[in-house]
């Protein structure tokens, strides 16, 4: 197991500026986020990729997943999404995944994560799934192609949320190109226990986000500042064999980056 942080916690600071501090602070590698101030693909024409690629074998740094989560370039945190009652919208949603997954390719990353589907706002839950799953059959052939696993990230509020939701999801696509984005803070705020989805999930774990939670209230807090039981967290991650990522997600500290993410890694070393 691997350490990472995401470059979502350094939005004030230029992509190429985040790897040089997430080096700095000695994470092994980076998960960049496909979006505006990073990596949104209509900003990277191939000479500006090809100096991307360039300085991150120079930095030494994996791309541990690309997070597609969100686009803010065109929308905010959850918009456009994949279940958008308005169809040109889902279209974006689909291309701006499709594009990511060719810059995956591009960099050497195995995966990126996406929205589960996203808001139920406008559909049914039923027709919400039915939707999400139409969008998701049209992307997976380019991710099979590119040999890029999709990896899906239940989040609270949002069409899937706990293990029970993706467990019913799971069953229905291609488990050799669907994957999960195991979240353990995400999964505790939904009133499960991390360790337990870790177990019944573990073929389809390919990347791993973690952070403190406190109260299983959503939001994301320095490792050591909530209540997380990081040791069966990682006692269960050793017993299934996960080689992996586990990737820092510390997005609420955008004046502090480099400051919560040292603090957090100096306190997640000790359980490996």
């Amino acid at each position: 197991m691997k350490f990472a942080y995401s470059t979502n916690a350094f939005k004030h600071f230029t992509l190429e500026k985040a790897i040089e501090l997430i080096k700095g602070i000695g994470f092994a590698g980076v998960e960049i986020m496909a979006d505006r101030p990073h990596l949104y693909p209509p900003d990277y024409e191939p000479s500006r990729l090809s100096s991307l690629k360039s300085l991150l074998d120079s930095s030494g740094l994996q791309v541990s997943n690309l997070n597609t989560f969100t686009l803010e370039a065109i929308g905010d945190m959850h918009h456009p999404s994949w279940i958008e009652k308005d169809e040109a919208l889902r279209r974006i949603r689909i291309q701006h995944t499709k594009d990511c997954l060719k810059l995956a390719k591009e960099l050497g990353c195995p995966n990126i994560s996406i929205q589960p589907g996203g808001r139920v706002e406008h559909l049914s839950r039923e027709e919400s799934m039915r939707v999400f799953l139409e969008g998701l059959n049209e992307v997976i052939p380019v991710a099979r192609s590119y040999g890029v696993k999709i990896l899906v990230e239940p989040e609270p509020n949002l069409l899937m949320e706990n293990a029970g939701q993706f467990r019913e999801f799971i069953q229905q696509v291609d488990q050799s190109i669907i994957g999960l984005n195991c979240d353990v803070g995400h999964f505790y705020c939904a009133g499960e226990e991390p360790a337990a989805v870790i177990k019944e999930f573990k073929d389809c774990i390919h990347h791993v986000h973690i952070e403190d939670i406190k109260d299983r209230i959503h939001d994301h807090k320095i490792c050591g500042q909530g209540d997380m039981d990081f040791q069966s967290i990682f006692n269960t991650l050793r017993d299934i064999k996960y080689a992996g990522f586990i990737s820092l997600e510390l997005y609420p500290y955008q004046d502090t980056p480099v400051e919560a993410g040292r603090a957090s890694l100096q306190f997640l070393t000790k359980y490996l």
